[in-house]
């Protein structure tokens, strides 16, 4: 295996993390927190290798997530 389909894996789990403890801890199903998170600057950012952030814990991304982008959440609900 090569170091890009290495690094896609990781990548593909990393989201996989951030979208399940997303679930987790906002007690919202997995599709909702699928939509919130590709709706995310932070989706962009791991998707494009912005500012190595793919490197960071999954726990402390999806703080990041909450806290940096609330309108996120607003709209989930009123949708």
């Amino acid at each position: 295996m090569d170091n890009n389909n290495l690094f896609f894996l990781y990548k593909q789990n990393l989201v996989e993390s951030i979208i399940q403890y997303l679930s987790e801890i906002k007690s919202i199903e997995l599709r909702q927190a699928m939509d919130i998170y590709y709706q995310s600057e932070l989706a962009d950012e791991i998707e494009k290798g912005k500012y190595g952030i793919e490197n960071m814990d999954y726990k402390y991304l999806v703080q990041d997530l909450i806290e940096n982008e609330p309108q996120l959440f607003c709209k989930s609900i009123n949708d």
